[in-house]
């Protein structure tokens, strides 16, 4: 079964799906006392909208070869992918309190090796999108309509790699990939802007080759009509939708935190953390 026939057989809204992701991310969150819970609270209604309204997978087949390949690119956005996958069914929720710990399936940074539904191991950032290329190459070599999507940070925008494989994306005219940017405006050392600014981020893609979307990445209306514009574009241009979000987004007094990229939380703020989350569960 397909993400997309699955989610028109549920009565579950994409804004609840994406509240699900956040909560198991908090949940994993205080298995461990800290992790990336604010990108995980950020990118869900991207992941929402990919899982649930976009990808074409079998949640009991992860590898079925029809399947559309999703790249997490920044590896430490596991515990973001991981609720994903938990939503849809490709990992038993069980395994959600085993997060972080030895022999998990679950490990903190994304490896391919430990689970179902990874498709590749990220980490050094600037790789995913090289990946995905070759992904893409292959699929079309083997006339494999599948897509590729890669999900990479604001933060990659700063590494030569990246750039190189946009180059190549558009130059052997990868119709089939898709990049999600998760620009949240946030690295370990302070906002990406002030770090190593990629901005006018749209012109320099645009410019590139690419075919270019840019919208709020926490707009799940407009999230659908890009990926939906993105999947359906007639030309051979790869194709890049650019989310600015909001990091922790849903947990008021972590949105106000200065610095989020890896969250540190109190024992006792985990259950409020879920209180704000319950408190604004949608349909």
């Amino acid at each position: 079964m397909s993400g997309t026939a699955a989610n028109t057989l549920s009565n579950m809204s994409l804004p609840r799906r994406a509240w699900e992701i956040r909560r198991k991310a908090v949940r994993m969150g205080e298995v461990q006392g800290q992790g990336y819970v604010g990108q995980a609270l950020g990118v869900a209604d991207v992941l929402a909208v990919s899982y649930f309204h976009a990808l074409n997978y079998r949640a009991e087949d992860p590898q079925w070869e029809g399947r559309d390949r999703f790249l997490l690119s920044i590896g430490h956005y596991a515990i973001a992918l991981y609720s994903a996958l938990i939503e849809a069914g490709i990992l038993p929720e069980q395994e959600l309190e085993t997060y972080g710990a030895d022999d998990s399936r679950l490990p903190m940074s994304g490896m391919a090796a430990y689970t179902p539904g990874m498709e590749i191991t990220g980490g050094s950032l600037g790789q995913g999108l090289g990946i995905a290329v070759g992904m893409a190459l292959g699929l079309k070599a083997k006339k494999n309509p599948a897509f590729v999507y890669n999900l990479m940070s604001d933060g990659e925008l700063g590494e030569g790699s990246t750039w190189e494989a946009a180059m190549s994306a558009a130059h052997h005219k990868l119709s089939n990939l898709i990049c999600l940017v998760d620009f949240n405006d946030q690295q370990a050392d302070g906002k990406s802007t002030q770090m190593l600014s990629a901005e006018p981020v749209h012109d320099k893609w645009s410019a590139f080759g690419w075919h270019v979307q840019r919208v709020d990445g926490n707009d799940m209306d407009a999230l659908v009509a890009a990926f939906d514009a993105a999947r359906n574009l007639a030309d051979d241009r790869p194709r890049i939708i650019i989310c600015d979000t909001l990091m922790c987004k849903g947990v008021p007094f972590l949105e106000a935190r200065e610095m989020a990229h890896f969250v540190r939380v109190e024992p006792d703020e985990w259950q409020k953390a879920l209180d704000a989350l319950d408190a604004t569960r949608p349909a």
